[in-house]
């Protein structure tokens, strides 16, 4: 199951709801985001919640939970804590935190999710997918280089390619996405909180991939 769930993005007021800072938007989105406690620690901010936690707060926001209302069981397998890891070092160097914070609670590589954007998918569209390519994601190749393996999960956010030739990768991720962009992935948010508690509160998340694989949300 997992342990820790690194959302990648740059700081600075600069890269706020950029589509390259899209998955600490995500974050913010999240209904009980308010009630994590931040801390500087492993070159990031830092927080914790347990499993039970997290199905009372899934329950009391509506998301997921049995049909008389009460938080859905946890696992016997469940981790103690669940940790949420936003690197401060930048995309490129997301690795060096992660490592850091994987390290010190012994967390192996299969049991960490990864949160980001995704150059290849229309917005719109949400994926679940475990290991694979990193399509040129510079927070991916720094994971993956630290880790010595690609087998990691990974929620990857639609954001698409640029609508035009004159618009350079590089500008097109490092830009705010339109008010019209943001009601589309305010949407999306909305809809992946489902799939990002049961992922997290589920020992068999590969049975989760036939429908979120590739999932059109708006």
């Amino acid at each position: 199951m997992i342990q820790l769930v690194a959302f990648l993005g740059n700081y600075g007021k600069e890269y706020e709801k950029t589509r390259h800072n899209v998955a600490w938007y995500f974050e913010d989105s999240l209904p009980f985001a308010g009630k994590l406690n931040w801390q500087s620690k492993f070159k990031g901010q830092i927080a914790s919640l347990t499993p039970a936690e997290l199905a009372q707060w899934a329950a009391d926001e509506k998301i997921c939970s049995k049909k008389d209302g009460s938080p859905v069981l946890v696992p016997e397998e469940a981790p103690s804590h669940i940790y949420f890891l936003k690197p401060m070092t930048y995309m490129n160097l997301s690795g060096d935190s992660i490592i850091e914070a994987a390290n010190f609670y012994k967390i192996k590589p299969e049991e960490i999710l990864v949160v980001h954007d995704e150059l290849e998918l229309e917005p719109g569209f949400v994926s679940l997918k475990w290991s694979g390519g990193l399509g040129g994601h510079n927070g991916l190749r720094s994971t993956k280089a630290v880790l010595n393996t690609a087998d990691f999960w990974r929620i990857r956010f639609g954001i698409g390619r640029p609508s035009s030739e004159k618009i350079g990768v590089a500008d097109w991720v490092l830009s705010r996405f339109s008010a019209e962009e943001q009601e589309v992935m305010q949407n999306v948010f909305s809809q992946t909180n489902l799939l990002f508690v049961k992922f997290l509160l589920t020992k068999d998340g590969e049975k989760l991939i036939p429908a979120w694989g590739k999932k059109k949300l708006v």
